[in-house]
């Protein structure tokens, strides 16, 4: 191959805040983006290199068939060269309902359904005789879900209240919302009367009527609607359909149950006769990875060896991240963070394409330093195998496998997009970017050792892997819980610990839904506000003020870009000329206050407008956004440009404004976020402590350990090996032991 095709090489690269970039990347290699967050990082690798790639492969196809593909947005460069075909692994939680399990997402049940039709005996029939997923092998009982909801009526119903004062506590169902009309537009019901003076015929019908035409509905009931009773639809609609959007909700009235006829094997009867060497295959899905490769190994069938082998090798795959542990039948949406993370990379081991450009959005996020061993295994792999990978990270154990490390910055936004270095680690540590200070720079350990007075208790507390633990959270403190992945720290703190202080706010990882018409403003709730201000001073109407609404250009319809469709030759977009790209009509344009109009006002960045608005609730926003470092995002950028980084802190940022209680659990609060900009995310928590706040961080940065006043340590391991508190105390005090994973970590870390 021609040393000119060694490279990825581009050329003028200037998608978004990019400074016309040229750099060559080396094919066949770890390469890593590191900077400080919104520095360009994600602007070079997904929208400009990931997003040509795909748009190149997508044209090989005809245009009719184009036209079903995902579109992505032409990236602004003026060259690219021997680009691959590109796979992305992005930081998008693990999808899936309750019908989804490692199993079925890893595709090794369905090899074992493929293994025991074949085998088994008594023959029972092919492989979908198999699946709980289908009526022919699904426990009848619970429907293949291995346990049952119960919904609590007093939890879900308010006796006092009438149906239009919002009887029914569960989203839809609330005034105002469309569900709640199947039941207010029937004629059965009289509305405005509480439900505990209801008759005992019309309570029934209410909650366990069966689908029926009601006889007299009003005019707003639909013509071809059944009624239906309220239990039986919740149950239909959210609980048989489970998915994490309303999993709170549900949690709150319902009461869940290992089902009493499978227990929780999800399959029937029927499918638990039929055995291979006196293991069913809900046996299997009860073993642990480690187990079921061992059972395997004692078939040795030419017929169905093909099958086994497999089977064997998506085993190791997952064995090879260190999830040997993990049972077939263990729920999607049971996985934590690091888990998830590592059960999607394990996947692309077993490919054996060659040659392909794999791109990892922060793949350490959820996980351990000790878990991060396993996902660098993955990386070399990859490479060893013909293929290209390219990572954006800040972790340092993870920037330490890189064969070739490009910096971005030096600064965030407008000031950043220049390529401030590429080479070695080595060059990287002696370069004067802010990467290569903080990698440099020997990590300061909090020394401080507060007494504590008062805690929060939990006292021999159970729930799935956590047996008989008890733990103390001191009061007005930064609490760091930490473990290996699957150890059960969401467990202990975003299930029992909130359970027994329902108080608590909890700030997820759970994505911000992004889109083009979304950003700071609306997104923190000060849209509106703003917009009747302008109206006010205008003696405008406040629609006026909505790029979504009147004020809307007439030509591009407030999108500020003009997209015309030619037929089977694609989308083609361009920036509107009516209204230059302001979202706004002219006669909007003309509208001003305090010396602007709303479009001057949305190109202003925080730290400006936080000159001019120096009062107010709009001040109060603008002052959480400072404290974040979020002062250089523009008012109007939307979300959909808003890298990983900046959408963490844009969380953050709506939690000080909402601030209403004292105890706060942040699950990885420095996901996205640059070594740099962890200590002034430090600094945050401990004013946020000195103004009364109690905080929870479930956290693997080694940074934010050495930071905290109180630590509690799980483990040893993960999932049945944990679910055990090792230690909780002083970080020196961890450190002193040095018999847990954390505390080897820690030591390595900061040098004792």
């Amino acid at each position: 191959m021609a040393d000119d095709q060694e490279f990825i090489e581009l050329y003028g690269a200037a998608t978004n805040n990019l400074k016309h970039i040229n750099l060559k990347i080396p094919k066949y290699k770890i390469n890593l983006f590191t900077g400080v967050s919104g520095s360009g990082k994600s602007s070079l690798v997904f929208s400009t290199i990931a997003a040509e790639s795909q748009r190149m492969v997508n044209k090989t196809y005809s245009s009719y068939v184009q036209q079903m593909l995902p579109q992505y947005p032409e990236p602004i460069i003026e060259n690219i060269k021997n680009l691959p075909f590109s796979i992305v692994v992005d930081q998008k939680p693990m999808t899936g309902n309750s019908r989804s399990t490692v199993g079925t997402y890893t595709d090794i049940y369905t090899g074992l359904r493929l293994l025991f039709s074949r085998l088994a005996q008594p023959f029972i029939g092919y492989s979908m005789n198999y699946s709980f997923n289908n009526p022919a092998g699904m426990c009848p009982a619970c429907q293949g879900l291995g346990k049952k909801r119960k919904i609590v009526i007093e939890r879900l119903i308010d006796w006092d209240s009438s149906l239009n004062d919002g009887a029914i506590h569960f989203p839809t169902f609330r005034p105002g919302e469309w569900r709640l009309t199947r039941y207010t537009e029937s004629g059965y019901f009289d509305n405005n009367l509480p439900l505990k003076k209801w008759e005992k015929e019309k309570l029934d019908l209410f909650l366990y009527g069966q689908p029926q035409t009601p006889t007299t509905p009003t005019q707003k009931w639909h013509k071809t609607a059944k009624y239906i009773g309220l239990l039986l639809r919740i149950r239909e609609t959210f609980l048989t359909k489970e998915t994490k959007k309303y999993a709170t909700e549900i949690a709150k009235i319902t009461e869940t149950a290992v089902c009493s006829e499978c227990h929780g094997t999800r399959v029937n009867k029927k499918v638990e006769s039929a055995k291979i060497k006196g293991t069913s295959i809900a046996d299997c899905s009860q073993m642990t990875l480690a187990e079921l490769y061992d059972w395997l190994q004692t078939i040795d069938q030419q017929q169905v060896m093909v099958v086994v082998g497999d089977l064997k090798e998506k085993l190791r795959s997952l064995s090879s991240v260190g999830l040997d542990y993990l049972m077939l039948n263990r729920s999607t949406l049971s996985l934590s963070g690091g888990e998830a993370q590592r059960v999607r990379l394990a996947n692309y081991l077993t490919s054996s394409l060659t040659n392909i450009l794999y791109i990892f959005d922060e793949p350490s996020v959820g996980l351990h330093p000790h878990d991060l061993v396993g996902i660098n295994r993955i990386f070399k792999n990859l490479c060893h195998k013909g293929n290209t990978v390219l990572i954006i990270d800040h972790d340092p154990d993870i920037i330490k496998i890189a064969d070739q490390v490009f910096n971005l910055g030096e600064k965030a936004g407008t000031e950043g997009g220049y390529l401030t270095y590429h080479g070695s680690l080595t060059g990287l540590i002696e370069s004067k970017t802010a990467t290569g200070r903080e990698l440099s720079k020997k990590p300061i350990l909090c020394t401080e050792q507060r007494y504590f007075t008062e805690f929060y208790m939990l006292q021999n507390v159970s729930l799935h892997n956590i047996h008989n633990a008890s733990i103390k959270v001191p009061k007005k403190a930064l609490t760091v819980v930490t473990g290996v992945a699957g150890s059960g720290k969401s467990t202990l703190i975003r299930d029992l610990f909130v359970e027994k202080y329902p108080q608590t706010i909890v700030l997820s990882q759970r994505n911000i839904h992004t889109s083009n018409r979304s950003n700071i403003l609306t997104y923190l709730g000060i849209f509106d506000d703003i917009r009747e201000k302008f109206a006010r001073h205008t003696h405008k109407p406040v629609s006026f003020f909505s790029f979504n609404g009147k004020g809307a250009c007439e030509i591009c319809k407030g999108k500020g870009y003009v997209e015309i469709d030619l037929a089977y030759m694609g989308k083609t977009k361009y920036v509107c000329e009516a209204c230059q790209g302001q979202r706004y009509n002219q006669e909007v344009l003309k509208q001003f206050w305090k010396g602007i109009n709303i479009a001057q006002f949305l190109k202003m960045s925080v730290k400006d407008a936080a000159k001019l608005f120096n009062t107010g609730k709009l001040h109060k926003v603008l002052d959480s956004l400072m404290k974040v470092s979020l002062d250089y995002i523009k008012l109007g950028q939307t979300l959909d440009t808003f890298s990983g980084g900046e959408l963490q802190r844009l969380k953050i940022a709506q939690l000080l404004i909402n601030l209403h209680t004292n105890i706060i659990v942040l699950d990885e609060p420095t996901s996205g976020l640059h070594e740099a900009d962890i200590q002034n995310l430090v600094n945050l928590f401990k004013t946020m402590i000195a103004a009364g706040c109690t905080i929870i961080i479930l956290e693997h940065n080694l940074h934010i350990m050495g930071q905290a006043d109180w630590i509690i340590d799980m483990g040893p391991f993960a999932g049945q090996a944990g679910g055990k508190v090792l230690f909780q105390g002083y970080v020196q005090q961890l450190m002193k032991n040095n018999n847990t994973l954390t505390a080897k970590s820690l030591n390595d870390y900061y040098g004792q």
